[in-house]
């Protein structure tokens, strides 16, 4: 199966976005020198090689006001980061990556990362993985030296609980995607509790990313948002999940719609630390 075709041409966000914004959450993809991973979900789009995909993603940088950006490895590619890594070097400054590793990585590996601006590893605890919660732990100390950090898709209200103690504990930032990715959009629950404490302790971070994801009506994610903005404006940065892959029915969005959303709940002061100051403290010490 190939992912859906590339989203609408960009449009900017009626709502313009700090000096310096940045594109916290987006997947770069590649061409037919691109392996793929054999344990994949889908194809990439048809029809757009390596060149194409990175001018698509200049011009919706453009349209959004974005000049930096992090590029999260692809779960398509596996363990090969290949691509991740040309993107970050094709595009340049202010780009960042984070990168996928297996349980047991050697240090070398990670120093290989971080000379490559690639700022964090990440576990996907929702589609799967080569990375456990305990290889992550076990390499935290190294990511720690590193400067690098752990980068987290979960299900807060079926994860967090059991994880808590553990993320207290890290030697390195915990950023978690999408919201925290609840199954129920309730944002006075237990575990939405554990997360907004694990926030306004400054042991995690949260990405409002993808709201799309959780429900087709994306103001419903309103409450959630404003109760995790709330608990600590300064641990919450966004991104637009460009270019959407791996919809499993969700909508198509438009991502100056997703940015727009996000400014109708938030203040100016807010925005300048979700779209600036919390990324730039995170991807650039």
């Amino acid at each position: 199966m190939d992912s859906a075709p590339p989203p609408p041409a960009p449009t900017p966000p009626q709502t313009a976005l700090p000096t310096g914004a940045w594109d916290a959450h987006v997947h770069l993809l590649g061409g037919p020198e691109h392996p793929l991973s054999p344990t994949r979900a889908e194809n990439p789009a048809e029809g757009i090689d390596f060149d194409g995909w990175l001018t698509r993603y200049r011009a919706h940088l453009d349209a959004l006001g974005c000049s930096n950006s992090l590029i999260v490895h692809s779960i398509l590619y596996g363990t090969d980061n290949t691509v991740t890594l040309e993107a970050v070097c094709a595009l340049g400054q202010g780009f960042k990556g984070v990168g996928l590793l297996p349980d047991g990585a050697p240090t070398r590996d990670i120093r290989q990362f971080a000379d490559n601006k690639i700022v964090a590893v990440r576990l996907n605890y929702v589609h799967g993985g080569v990375l456990t919660w305990d290889g992550a732990k076990a390499m935290a100390s190294t990511l720690a030296d590193h400067g690098m950090h752990i980068q987290m898709l979960l299900h807060a209200d079926q994860h967090i609980a059991e994880l808590a103690d553990d993320i207290h504990a890290l030697p390195v930032p915990l950023v978690i995607d999408h919201c925290g990715w609840p199954t129920n959009l309730n944002p006075n629950t237990t575990a939405i509790d554990t997360l907004c404490a694990l926030l306004a302790e400054g042991h995690a971070f949260v990405k409002l990313s993808a709201p799309y994801r959780l429900t087709d009506d994306i103001t419903q994610t309103h409450p959630l948002m404003r109760r995790l903005i709330d608990a600590n404006p300064d641990a919450c940065l966004w991104g637009s999940d460009w270019p959407h892959i791996m919809l499993n029915g969700a909508q198509m969005p438009h991502a100056a719609t997703l940015a727009d959303s996000l400014s109708s709940i938030t203040t100016e002061e807010e925005r300048q630390k979700i779209f600036l100051d919390t990324p730039n403290r995170l991807f650039t010490p």
